[in-house]
This record gives structure tokens, sequence and C-alpha cells, in this order.
């Protein structure tokens, strides 16, 4: 049986702290929905409403394109251990970039990640749990360190060209803002 509620609770915001890997929903009104596993101890629980998390360069940028339409987001966590739990957290996004006014205050509560292109600042309006029975227990070994790797290797410029290349649209053709337009 789910349960509703108007903040996250300091037990919840412990099982976020735990949890290696969490997902995040975004869609505008006609744009495919997108689902991304996210990890990299990227998440920050700024207080009981809000949690900040670091996007990295990746293949796509849909997320960004989606809130900058559509502020909706669903951030979700599942138990891969221990007790079963379900955590949703429903909110309203904004996207901050590198240059933006608030990036650098918001990137020093975050670990600094080598391809970093955007923060998300969420404002949660509904927590939700449920039960999870159904998801199956599986060990974390630990994180991938190939996207680090990557970036790493690639440099500043190269990834900011990849942008340009690669993360200006959605595949719906919304953009990003990644990058300045020509």
């Amino acid at each position: 049986m789910a349960t509703q509620y108007t903040e996250i609770s300091d037990k919840l915001i412990s099982f976020i702290n735990k949890q290696p890997v969490f997902f995040v929903a975004t869609a505008t009104a006609d744009s495919r929905i997108n689902l991304s596993p996210k990890g990299m101890d990227s998440l920050r629980v700024i207080n009981k409403n809000r949690v900040i998390w670091l996007n990295v360069t990746g293949s796509g940028n849909e997320t960004a394109a989606h809130v900058q339409q559509s502020s909706r987001m669903t951030i979700m966590f599942t138990s891969f251990e221990g007790a079963p739990l379900i955590l949703r957290l429903y909110g309203h996004a904004r996207v901050i970039h590198p240059g933006d006014a608030e990036w650098d205050k918001l990137y020093t509560l975050l670990q600094p990640l080598p391809g970093a292109r955007q923060i998300f600042d969420v404002n949660i309006d509904l927590v939700q749990t449920s039960c999870g029975m159904a998801v199956p227990y599986l060990d974390y070994v630990g994180d991938r360190e190939l996207l680090n790797e990557w970036a790493t290797k690639k440099g500043e410029e190269k990834i900011k060209q990849y942008w340009q290349d690669k993360n200006r649209l959605s595949i719906d053709g919304l953009k990003t803002h990644i990058v300045e337009d020509s």
C-alpha cells in the first residue's frame, strides 16, 4: 500500500543517502518519456523538500530538454538489500548550467565529477513510499569508472565539443541549452 507525505522524513533521507543508484523520469506534453538511471554519488538532499543532483555528460541530454519545457520530475529509489521499499520524490526541477549564477554555490555541495554539465535543483511537493516486495535482492559491487575515465581523457574542450555535437538537442528535437545556439 502506498503512503504519501508532504516532505522527506529523516528516515527517508537516511535511506536516500545509502542508495548507490536512483532513477529520474521526465517528459514534456508531447515528447517521449525519459527514464534514466543515475549513480556516482551525485545526489544531495538539501532539506525536506529539496534535492539537487549533478548530471554528467552522456550520450543524450533528454532530462535537460524536458525540464526546460515542463519542470515535472520524478526521482525513484528502491531497496535492493534489507527491507523492501520504493521511494518516489515528485516535484518540479530547474536546470542550472556551468556559468549560471547558482552553479558555483551548488556545485560545492556535490562531489566534483569530470564532464559535469548540469545541476538539477528539484523542489519536492509529494513523497510516496510503496512496498517494493517484488524488487529482487542485488549486491552492490561498486561504481563503474568508465564514464569518469572517458570524460577525463576527453578533457574540457573536447567535452564542450561533444555537447555541441551530441547534447544540444533531445531525441525529439528539443533544445537543451547546454551550448549557445549560433
